[in-house]
């Protein structure tokens, strides 16, 4: 971490207690309490000296003139940074992870208990998103007429799953509905998803028309379906927890909840944990990529089976106040990612 010098033993020890009674007591430290509950062998006028340089450095603040100090984003990217190791979790902490996950009857089943399980650990948002699956390819498209000038499209794919969408199609015919739905099993079906819409888009014209003017709202609508991906969807866990929060973060508070409505927000923030597969990524208040939420840190790490190759890598994570209780956090999501991991490669066990 660079400053204007590096921070001697001493600071760094104060910063670190500063940060630990501002998580835990939610108000400015001053130096007499930092004596007192953390037996720094010095007196509380030296710590004094200590703060305010770490003030200087903008590690700390002082919100009012006679108050104690509180870390800024800085000060909480440097004991980030400066964590020797990150805790492990107590036996009776992991098998509270392997119970809590026992019982998952399917992927959904399992995003959904990570998510839930992180926000209890945490006591934050808990973010997870769906792992990629390899590309489905097209069993079958089914094409029903319901209503004058209106279809049901439906999607067969080879990994069991059923997508189906209504398509509005001014003065199509029951023949004229049949002779679509063969035209489109012949152009795709057998292929994968991802070239689906665009094999359907070159081929219409070979049909003739009206049959083309038909067909265009017909690929669009395919189009939007066969590219729908659970991994673009991410399970949210603990909003109740926002209320813990309190007047303090109200400002944090509501772009949150507009965020857990816009899921490409959430994918934004949990996007930079995908690099590498079990490492952890931090980003602090003006680090985040996302605007509105400059007040919160993500705290997110990365999952993937390794023995069902058609599960991609995925993120999971918790997003939740600057001044969240960091080693614990990264303790908790770390070892989820590890959990859900082996769990999905059909390793119950976690380590």
């Amino acid at each position: 971490m660079k400053g204007n010098r590096m921070l001697d033993d001493r600071r760094l020890d104060v910063l670190r207690a500063v940060i630990v009674d501002y998580v835990q007591w939610h108000e400015p430290v001053g130096s007499r309490a930092l004596v007192e509950r953390h037996g720094l062998d010095v007196s509380p006028a030296t710590i004094r000296n200590d703060m305010a340089a770490l003030e200087e450095e903008g590690y700390l603040t002082q919100p009012h003139t006679s108050a104690g100090r509180v870390p800024t984003d800085k000060g909480y990217r440097m004991f980030v940074d400066r964590l020797a190791a990150v805790k492990p979790l107590s036996l009776a902490e992991r098998r509270a992870i392997g119970a809590f996950m026992q019982g998952a009857v399917d992927l959904d089943d399992v995003v959904a208990r990570t998510a839930r399980l992180l926000a209890q650990l945490t006591h934050q948002v808990a973010l997870v998103q769906y792992p990629s699956p390899a590309p489905a390819r097209i069993r079958h498209i089914e094409i029903v007429p319901l209503a004058p000038g209106r279809l049901l499209v439906v999607v067969i794919r080879n990994n069991g799953n059923v997508d189906q969408r209504t398509v509005e199609c001014p003065a199509v015919t029951e023949g004229d509905a049949a002779v679509l739905r063969d035209w489109a099993n012949r152009t795709v079906a057998g292929g994968t998803t991802d070239s689906a819409a665009a094999e359907l888009r070159r081929a219409i014209g070979v049909l003739d028309e009206p049959l083309r003017r038909h067909a265009v709202p017909l690929v669009e609508g395919l189009a939007q379906m066969l590219g729908m991906s659970s991994s673009a969807k991410v399970a949210v866990g603990g909003v109740p927890n926002l209320a813990r929060f309190g007047a303090e973060y109200e400002t944090m508070i509501e772009p949150l909840l507009e965020a857990i409505e816009e899921q490409v927000v959430l994918l934004r923030l949990l996007g930079e944990a995908t690099r590498d597969l079990g490492d952890v990524t931090v980003r602090i208040g003006a680090e985040n990529p996302y605007e509105p939420l400059r007040e919160t840190s993500v705290v997110a790490s990365t999952y993937a089976s390794s023995a069902n190759r058609d599960w991609g890598r995925a993120a999971l994570g918790v997003v939740g106040p600057t001044r969240m209780d960091y080693p614990s956090t990264i303790a908790a999501v770390c070892a989820v990612a590890r959990y859900v991991s082996q769990f999905l490669g059909g390793d119950a066990d976690a380590k």
